[in-house]
């Protein structure tokens, strides 16, 4: 007999009772700490005082009301994205893959206003991941997501990552836009070349096309800066954001320039919970947190701290480990051995990490972390390597 939850989840068989910092506590008793934050999400870490008294704070108060209404919360969290980013204004939504589904139809929505009805077509590249809906992971074009749910969603071209020459032979005259991850996650934490990002955006200016970032794991200050992209030069026409920015809250948010931004009118798009007063409340806790005086100085200098840790990791146990990849605290492990095996490995050290593609160990801890938990996070995959190297 099925269960009572749906068989669509491959979990471990391990349960967490409470969290705290970096650390969880199973229901075994045992302590680990977290180095997946949730697949990116916990970004203050687990229980931050901050974000439990916004939550508890406006629990009390009001959880929805619905878009039908003024949600002065919504204002205060757009407001603040608005003023610390390049966009002119914001739409809240729930999650990674409604962020990513809200900047496709903008792309769409501003090239049909603008007199190109033609143009539906997004370029996205080989092995991204943009979500699960069916749009989406049209988008990701990934044959193992699209098995079994019918024709994909047309309007999506695929190209190779880093080719800009690809990029430019696969514009056509129907073509709205591009869409990609600055650093793709799911597929193994590649990063994508700065030169790159800066010629996407020449390209998109010479032919009247529009740059879409999906930032749902890179932004929100993972890489050390508040989105990846920054670190280019660039300045994109749309941006989709989730995962960090409600710190495990679920909320989303496309962020947008005006140009694009003014054609989502009334009746064009909609969301019954999205921006609501709990979720936007946490959001602000959130990003007002990023955003203080040193944060971010702290994630770039861990970062680099934790990239140095994770490439001696490789000089040690090269019969396990290929390549360290990433930026900031989105790093990766590329093994050569099952990568599942060398995950259960960790776990069995107290670490918690992610499964990627590319035979990639995913680690993406809280952005409160230290070097010093980077260099325990370490000092345990040394013992993991260890024990299976003498296998």
């Amino acid at each position: 007999m099925i269960a009572s939850i749906m068989p669509n989840y491959k979990r471990f068989d391990l349960a967490f009772e409470h969290g705290e910092g970096l650390w969880l506590t199973g229901t075994n008793g045992r302590r680990y700490l977290d180095f997946g934050a949730g697949i990116a999400v916990s970004s203050l870490g687990h229980s931050h005082p901050a974000l439990v008294e916004a939550i508890t704070r406006q629990a009390g108060k009001l959880i929805h009301v619905s878009n039908l209404y003024q949600v002065p919360q919504a204002k205060a969290l757009a407001d603040l994205l608005v003023a610390n980013s390049f966009a002119d204004s914001v739409l809240f939504c729930n999650s990674g893959a409604e962020a990513n589904e809200g900047l496709i139809k903008l792309i769409r929505r501003a090239q049909y206003k603008n007199g190109h009805p033609e143009r539906t077509r997004i370029i996205c590249f080989n092995n991204a991941f943009h979500g699960r809906t069916l749009a989406t992971i049209s988008a990701t074009g990934n044959p193992a997501y699209l098995e079994g749910f019918g024709t994909p969603v047309d309007g999506f071209d695929h190209v190779p990552f880093n080719d800009i020459r690809a990029v430019q032979a696969a514009v056509t005259d129907q073509t709205a836009g591009i869409l990609l991850e600055p650093v793709q996650g799911e597929s193994g934490i590649r990063t994508a070349d700065h030169a790159f990002l800066r010629a996407l955006r020449a390209l998109c200016d010479e032919k009247g096309l529009y740059l879409g970032i999906d930032e749902v794991q890179s932004g929100m200050g993972r890489t050390g800066t508040l989105f990846a992209f920054e670190q280019a030069g660039i300045t994109p026409d749309v941006v989709s954001s989730a995962k960090g920015i409600g710190g495990g809250f679920p909320l989303g948010a496309v962020l947008a320039r005006e140009a694009l931004a003014q054609h989502l009118t009334p009746g064009t798009h909609g969301t019954t919970y999205g921006g609501n007063p709990l979720a936007c409340a946490a959001g602000f806790a959130v990003v007002n947190e990023i955003l203080a005086p040193g944060f971010l100085d702290h994630v770039r200098k861990t970062g680099e701290a934790f990239g140095i840790m994770l490439q001696k990791c490789v000089t040690d146990h090269p019969n396990i480990f290929e390549e360290a990849r990433g930026v900031g605290l989105m790093r990766g492990l590329r093994c050569r051995i099952p990568a599942g095996d060398v995950l259960a490995a960790v776990m069995e050290e107290g670490l918690l990490a992610i499964g990627a593609g590319d035979n990639v160990l995913r680690l993406v801890p809280s952005l409160i972390a230290t070097e010093a938990d980077c260099q325990e996070a370490c000092t345990r995959i040394g013992h993991a390597a260890h024990a299976l190297d003498i296998k």
